[in-house]
């Protein structure tokens, strides 16, 4: 193994050592890239966290290895996307083969000017090991390892947690748990919740290799090639030059023989040829199935990542869409548990993550359905467009060997003001922020870090020089482009599709609330209000 594994210490819990019970704003359920995730975004809030995690060291095997360019924005906010970038694998191009011929390539990224690539391949474990590095700096986040979650009681305001450790067990509360426990979630059979969906009945086996090849740092997947007939396979690289392989096995293959290495080696000798020189680091077989939560929201529970919702392998949905559950999660919290929002604001957690989920798993079972069809009418449908696509461009838009994750706009969310027509430009109400390059006393920067985490109001040009707007218990900053930041190149106006006096309100997320043609301070504070879950009455007025 090109990796060794560390081990966290476990340490005994205070709550065992005095026997007294203790309340927790937030208690996350689940150190994987979700659960630390949102122990991270909730501690930048400043609420305090603590992480509950049955065991004590990281993911084993590098399981998710494909991480988008939103996610690593979100991570970027909480100052732990650089090493990420620096320690994996980035690129943009994809290529589809049929047989033994390309059929057409894309490009994740087509323009530039973006502060994150469009993917970086990175093993779990090396992102987790990350992750716990910059939990264990702050001192609002208290990682718990060994500690699992054993029975969970609803009470109207809080939650009462049963977990058991190696010294036995004891009882803790929280205002508030997220459930980040994965696909196989016991606090999602705690709480009784309905976990729904379709099974796939197909086996893929996944091969970490360790190989001396001097493949480009791009996406390749076959389908029907010669050294894998009848099936498809995928090929990605990694950091440390570990490869991973996705084999097609079929629904009849056997796991336990699969995963085998005497299996495994002449699959990859067939792919590479039998002089290539390669390790195994680690082999698993999978069945998929796209599933979905009945509620996000179970009383004080919440849940998030694969406890919420499972996609197929194929688009880099899973751990991708899971980090954008807690980016729309932890503002909400942080919010209501200071007192400046209703609790229902909570309950808009569903709403959007929900239909984010639900566009999620439609694109995964479009993609599983077309890399794996089921009649011999959908083979012929996909063969031929796969052959089409070598030379006909208006076949390539039906080629689906994943659609890569990419943000779910929230444009139904009750959060968003109906957005004003006479401004051109795709950066609707619902809308994660575009970044653009920007400068700030002359030096460059970027436009989402100056964004922030807050509410914020963006507005171009000098229609006020006030440099916050306060509604209630809500405040927001107010930035001018052309006063206090610089679009030297005109990127950022032209993604905005801004002219002078061309307002934005952006959430806590970096999500565009509203939009305006000039700065109004009535409809900001209006709009400010419906996004953290206010009616707006009269101005400066809040209704429940």
């Amino acid at each position: 193994m090109t990796y060794v594994y560390p081990k966290f210490g476990y340490q005994r819990s205070q709550e065992q050592a005095d026997g007294i019970v203790r309340r927790y704003p937030i208690v996350v359920i689940g150190a994987g890239p979700i659960g630390l995730t949102a122990a991270l975004d909730c501690a930048a809030r400043g609420q305090r966290v603590v992480v509950l995690d049955d065991n004590d060291t990281v993911s084993i095997g590098s399981r998710a290895v494909c991480y988008a360019k939103r996610p690593l924005e979100i991570w970027d906010r909480l100052h732990c996307a650089a090493p990420m970038v620096a320690r994996g694998v980035s690129w943009r191009i994809g290529k589809v083969f049929f047989r033994d011929q390309l059929s057409y390539q894309f490009d994740l990224l087509p323009e530039p000017d973006h502060k994150m690539p469009a993917m970086i391949n990175l093993q779990q474990y090396y992102l987790e090991e990350i992750l716990v590095t910059r939990c264990d700096a702050n001192p609002l986040i208290d990682l718990r390892w060994k500690h699992r979650l054993t029975g969970l009681a609803q009470k109207a305001d809080h939650a009462e947690l049963t977990v058991e450790t190696p010294d036995g067990v004891f009882t803790m509360e929280a205002q508030w748990v997220i459930a980040c426990d994965g696909a196989n979630s016991d606090t999602r059979k705690m709480v009784g919740a309905e976990f729904t969906g379709q099974y796939f009945q197909d086996r893929f086996l996944i091969a970490d290799v360790a190989i001396k090849a001097e493949f480009p740092t791009e996406r390749w997947f076959w389908f029907d090639p010669p050294f894998h007939s009848g099936q498809s396979v995928l090929l990605h690289r990694q950091a440390d030059n570990i490869w991973r392989i996705d084999f097609q096995l079929g629904w009849d293959a056997d796991p336990d023989e699969e995963k085998k290495p005497e299996r495994v080696i002449p699959r990859i000798k067939a792919m590479l040829g039998d002089d290539a020189q390669f390790e195994l680091e680690w082999v698993s077989i999978y069945q998929f199935a796209c599933r979905r939560i009945d509620r996000f929201r179970h009383g004080r529970v919440l849940f998030a990542g694969d406890a919420a919702h499972q996609v197929s392998p194929f688009g880099a949905r899973g751990a991708n869409t899971g980090v954008q559950d807690i980016d729309n999660l932890a503002w909400k919290l942080a919010l209501v548990l200071r007192g400046e929002a209703p609790e229902s604001l909570i309950d808009s957690y569903h709403d959007e993550r929900a239909f984010a989920a639900d566009d999620n798993l439609l694109n995964s079972t479009r993609a599983t359905d077309f890399i794996t069809p089921k009649t011999r009418v959908s083979r012929h449908f996909r063969d031929a467009v796969l052959e089409l696509a070598q030379d006909r461009g208006f076949a390539r838009p039906l080629v689906n060997s994943g659609r890569l994750s990419m943000p779910t706009p929230y444009v139904a969310s009750p959060l968003n003001t109906a957005i004003d027509d006479t401004i051109a430009g795709e950066m609707r109400p619902g809308t994660n922020a575009a970044d653009a390059p920007i400068s700030i006393d002359g030096k460059p920067a970027w436009f989402l870090n100056r964004l922030g985490d807050g509410f914020t109001i963006v507005t171009f040009g000098h229609a006020t020089s006030r440099m916050l707007l306060t509604v209630g218990p809500l405040t927001a900053r107010i930035i001018r482009v052309g006063h206090d930041i610089d679009d030297t190149t005109g990127i950022l106006a032209a993604r905005y599709g801004a002219s002078a006096g061309t307002t934005y309100l952006f959430r806590p997320d970096q999500y565009v609330a509203a939009r305006w043609a000039e700065f109004d301070e009535a409809k900001i504070a209006d709009a400010l209000l419906r996004t953290a879950g206010y009616v707006p009455a009269q101005h400066g007025e809040i209704a429940a």
